[in-house]
């Protein structure tokens, strides 16, 4: 099922919108990461329908599956914002917790962003991210070309990698809640840097939208990932997205479990 038929698959019922998960959308034993944060997005945009979203932060809270309910509510709304909270449900009781941040553009003396894109050839000269078609279920709703860096399982000596991603699904809209699904969607960082196939899973994940203009040709973004520390069993990751004129749209930061 595609992203944008998943969606449209969903009902609502008084203010809890209720979504079947695919096997096609899996991670294992958990839908990925990546659409439990889009899902509690999309249900929450309607309490700010006039507002773009500026930041989400989400806990995987446990592993989601089957059908899924997620209610929202406003948490305080004031003049040019709106702070939300999202919470999935489902038979095993919670399964993610989100807090949405909405706000208006407004003027200001300072713009800038030092956010440059890595020196990476574009899409069109630079090979596809999985050996073979490999990778969890819900890759295969993503084109993963890897533009830097090394692929899962290389024993590299650092874990900084940088793909270009799209949706496959061309009817999928190139709105904030489309781009939440995929921004989420390389493995962490620190897989390459594997030597074997290891369990990892994403604890919370924060992510900032840096415009309200979300614009790209051909449906790609870039994606830089580089996992910062790994100790104690938890890794922490930086995560950077730009558009296709290497344009910053995201930035973010990830907790992952590694059970290596």
């Amino acid at each position: 099922m595609d992203f944008s038929q998943l969606l449209a698959a969903s009902t609502e019922t008084g203010g809890i919108r209720q979504t079947a998960i695919p096997e096609t959308w899996m991670q294992g034993r958990t839908a990925y990461g990546g659409l439990t944060a889009a899902l509690c997005l999309d249900a929450a945009r309607s309490l700010a329908p006039d507002l773009p979203v500026r930041a989400v932060q989400v806990a995987f809270v446990g592993p989601v599956n089957g059908t899924v309910s997620c209610r929202a509510e406003v948490l305080r709304r004031g003049k040019n914002t709106v702070f939300a909270s999202a919470r999935m449900t489902g038979e095993d009781g919670i399964l993610a917790e989100a807090i949405l941040t909405f706000g208006a553009s407004r003027a200001s003396s300072l713009s800038f962003a030092h956010l440059p894109a890595p020196d990476v050839a574009d899409p069109g000269d630079v090979p596809p991210y999985f050996r073979n078609h490999q990778g969890p279920a819900f890759a295969q709703n993503f084109d993963m070309l890897i533009a830097g860096g090394a692929p899962p399982m290389s024993g590299a000596s650092e874990a900084d990698v940088s793909i270009w991603m799209r949706h496959k699904d061309e009817a999928a809209a190139t709105d904030a809640v489309a781009l939440l699904a995929l921004a989420d969607a390389p493995p962490p960082a620190a897989m390459s840097m594997f030597t074997a196939p290891g369990r990892i899973s994403s604890m919370t994940w924060m992510a900032e939208f840096l415009t309200d203009d979300i614009r790209t040709e051909d449906r790609w973004f870039l994606a830089r990932h580089t996992a910062q520390t790994a100790m104690d069993g938890y890794s922490s990751q930086a995560m950077m997205l730009w558009n296709s004129k290497r344009e910053p749209v995201m930035i973010g930061r990830q907790t992952i479990a590694l059970f290596v």
